[in-house]
C-alpha cells in the first residue's frame, strides 16, 4: 500500500456503516410489498416450507433470504429485506478498498456519499438484488485492485447470482474499459500499468457460484436461476417499460444535487488536465447513465450504477475543500452562512411561487424575491472574490451550496426510507405498493376470531384480483384463486375487485372496500406537478379498490 492512513479512519469508517445500517433497518417492514417483490419473496418462502417453485432470475435474493424464513418458521416484510439491507450497509465499507486509488480522504467521503444516498437507502430497504448486485460486483473489484484474487472469485461469484442487473454493470465497464483504452492514449505520461493473473480468481469463482447457486446443494434449481439472469435482462430490450427516461434524469436533480454539483466542476478540472482518477470516473458514470437511459425496459433503480461514478467523483471534488487554512477561517465561514442562507431564502421564495399562478396577488412578489437571492448570491461572490480571494469564494460557493443542498438531500434519504407513508412519494419507490394491507389482514384475524375462535383459520377465495402482494399479505392462510365463485358452495370469505362485483354476493354477504396497489401519475405530471413534487413530495395518485367479502353467520351480530 503506498498511501498514508489518517488518525481515527476506522472510527469514522464505522460511524458511516453506523449511519448506513441505521437508516437501511430503521422500519424496515413499515412498507408493504409489491407484486414484484412480493413474487421473489413468496419463492424464498415456499422454498423455507419445502416445496419446489420455479425460480425467478433473482438466486441470491431467494437462495440468502430462504434460510431467514426457515429459522423463523415463516416470514414477514422486514425479514423479506434483511438480506438486502444488510447487503446494502456493507457497500459503504467497499471504498477501503480503493483507497490506494482514490486516496484516503475521498474514499471516506464516498462512504459518508454511499451511507446517506437517497437511491442507495431505498433500493437496500426493497425485495431484490439490485443491490447485491452491486455490492458483490464492487467487492470483486476491489479485491482485484487490491490483488487479492481468491477474495475477488468469491465476489464475482455472488455478483452472478445477482440476478439480470448484474449484466447492466458488467456491461458498463466493460464498455468503459474499452472507450478508456483509447481515452488514455492523450495522457501516456500519467497512466500506470495494472496486469494481472486471473487464474487464481477462477476456482473460488466456479466453487462459490456453484455452493451458493446451490445453497450448499439443497436447491439445484439455482444455477438454472442465475443462467437466466442474462436472458432476462437481454429481453428487457426489446420489452419496454412505462419508465420514461426523463424521470431518471430527474431523479439526479432531485436526489443527487450537491453530487452533481461537485461533478460538474470536477469533470471541467479533471478532462482539461487529464486526471487519471476523473477521466475514466467519467467515462463509467457516462455509459452507466447511457445505459439506463436508453434501456427500454428501464426503471429508476438503474440509476444506482450511476451513482458509484457519481460519488467517486463527488468524493475527489470535495475532498479538495477540506483544507482551510488557519488565516482563511473567518472569511470562509462568513462566506458558506452568506451563501447558505441566501440560496435557502431564494428556494423558500420559489417554493411558494409554485402554489400560485401570474394572476394571484403576491406571484410577482415572490418571483422577484427569488430572483433577487439568487442574484445578491452571485454578486456577493463575486465581490468575495475580488475582496478577498478567489479561494475563499470557491470555498463559500461549495460548502454554502453543500449545506442547503444537503438538507434536500437527507430529506429524500428519509422519505427513500417509506417512513413518512405513502402521501409523500418518492421517485425511488417500487409501484404498485398495497396501501391498506395491514387494514386488510386485522379484518381478515377479526373476521376469523368471531366466526371460529382463532384468526387464521378460514379459508380466502381469491376472484378477479391477479396480486401476488396480496397472495404474500394472506400467506398464513389458505387461499384459493378462482375465475369464478359458486355461491352455493358458501366460502366463508371472499375478495374480488370493486370493478367486477358479483351481484350474489351482496344478497348473502357484507362488504368492505380497501385501497390496493397505488401508483403514482409521474407520466401526467407537468413541469408545476413535478416542482410541487419537488418542494412539497405532493403528486398525484391512482389508487386499486378490492372488496373483502364475508358471509353474514360470521358477524356477531347475526348471532341468534
Amino acid at each position: 500500500m503506498n498511501y498514508r492512513r489518517f488518525k481515527y479512519e476506522g472510527w469514522l469508517y464505522g460511524l458511516a456503516f453506523l449511519l448506513a445500517i441505521s437508516l437501511r433497518l430503521a422500519g424496515l417492514g413499515h412498507m408493504p410489498l409489491n407484486d414484484d417483490e412480493a413474487r421473489l419473496a413468496l419463492q424464498s418462502l415456499q422454498l423455507s416450507n419445502g416445496l419446489k417453485p420455479i425460480l425467478s432470475a433473482h438466486p441470491a435474493y431467494i437462495l440468502f433470504t430462504m434460510p431467514m424464513f426457515f429459522m423463523f418458521g415463516g416470514g414477514t416484510n422486514g425479514m423479506a429485506r434483511i438480506i438486502p439491507a444488510l447487503v446494502g450497509s456493507a457497500l459503504v465499507l467497499a471504498p477501503l478498498l480503493f483507497a490506494d486509488r482514490l486516496k484516503p480522504r475521498p474514499s471516506l467521503i464516498l462512504a459518508f456519499f454511499i451511507a446517506l444516498d437517497p437511491g442507495f437507502v431505498a433500493i437496500s430497504r426493497q425485495v431484490g438484488s439490485p443491490i447485491l448486485a452491486i455490492t458483490f460486483l464492487t467487492f470483486a473489484l476491489g479485491f482485484l485492485n487490491r490483488k487479492e484474487l481468491q477474495k475477488a472469485g468469491v465476489f464475482a461469484a455472488l455478483a452472478l447470482l445477482g440476478g439480470p442487473s448484474i449484466w447492466a454493470g458488467i456491461l458498463g465497464i466493460g464498455i468503459t474499459l474499452a472507450i478508456y483504452q483509447l481515452v488514455k492514449l492523450r495522457f501516456t505520461s500519467e497512466t500506470e500499468s495494472f496486469s494481472i493473473d486471473i487464474k487464481d480468481a477462477l476456482l473460488p469463482l466456479a466453487i462459490t457460484f456453484v455452493v451458493a447457486g446451490t445453497l450448499f446443494f439443497m436447491v439445484p434449481n439455482g444455477l438454472s436461476s442465475a443462467f437466466a439472469a442474462l436472458p432476462e435482462y437481454i429481453n428487457g430490450w426489446v420489452r419496454p417499460s412505462n419508465i420514461h427516461a426523463v424521470w431518471l434524469l430527474i431523479s439526479l436533480l432531485a436526489y443527487q444535487p450537491f453530487a452533481v454539483l461537485l461533478s460538474i466542476l470536477a469533470l471541467i478540472r479533471g478532462w482539461v488536465n487529464g486526471s487519471r482518477r476523473v477521466v475514466p470516473l467519467s467515462v463509467w458514470m457516462g455509459v452507466a447513465l447511457l445505459l439506463a437511459v436508453f434501456y427500454p425496459s428501464r426503471q429508476v433503480q438503474d440509476m444506482a450504477w450511476v451513482l458509484l461514478p457519481l460519488y467517486a467523483i463527488a468524493s475527489l471534488e470535495l475532498a479538495r475543500y477540506m483544507d482551510v487554512f488557519p488565516e482563511e477561517r473567518v472569511e470562509g465561514a462568513g462566506s458558506v452562512l452568506l451563501t447558505a442562507f441566501l440560496w435557502t431564502f431564494g428556494w423558500i421564495n420559489f417554493a411558494m411561487l409554485i402554489w400560485r399562478t401570474p394572476q394571484d396577488q403576491n406571484y410577482y412578489q415572490f418571483f422577484w424575491m427569488t430572483v433577487g437571492s439568487y442574484g445578491l448570491l452571485i454578486i456577493s461572490l463575486i465581490l468575495i472574490a475580488y475582496g478577498w480571494s478567489v479561494r475563499i469564494a470557491k470555498f463559500g460557493l461549495v460548502w454554502g451550496l453543500g449545506v442547503a443542498l444537503a438538507v434536500l438531500g437527507i430529506g429524500g434519504t428519509l422519505g427513500s426510507t417509506g417512513l413518512r407513508g405513502s402521501a409523500n412519494p418518492e421517485l425511488w419507490w417500487p409501484q404498485g405498493v398495497p396501501a391498506q394491507e395491514d387494514l386488510l389482514v386485522q379484518t381478515v384475524n377479526d373476521l376469523s376470531e368471531w366466526g371460529i375462535g382463532y384468526d387464521d383459520g378460514l379459508p380466502i377465495i381469491i376472484q378477479g384480483v391477479d396480486s401476488t402482494a396480496l397472495e404474500w399479505a394472506l400467506r398464513d392462510r389458505l387461499t384459493q384463486k378462482s375465475e369464478t365463485i359458486d355461491i352455493s358452495s358458501s366460502p366463508a370469505l371472499v375478495i374480488t375487485s370493486a370493478s367486477e362485483v358479483d351481484p350474489t354476493l351482496a344478497s348473502s354477504y357484507r362488504g368492505q372496500d380497501f385501497t390496493w396497489r397505488t401508483n403514482v401519475s409521474w407520466d401526467i405530471a407537468d413541469p408545476r406537478a413535478w416542482m410541487r413534487w419537488l418542494s412539497l413530495r405532493e403528486m398525484t395518485v391512482n389508487s386499486e379498490i378490492i372488496i373483502l367479502w364475508a358471509r353474514e353467520d360470521l358477524f356477531i351480530s347475526s348471532a341468534p
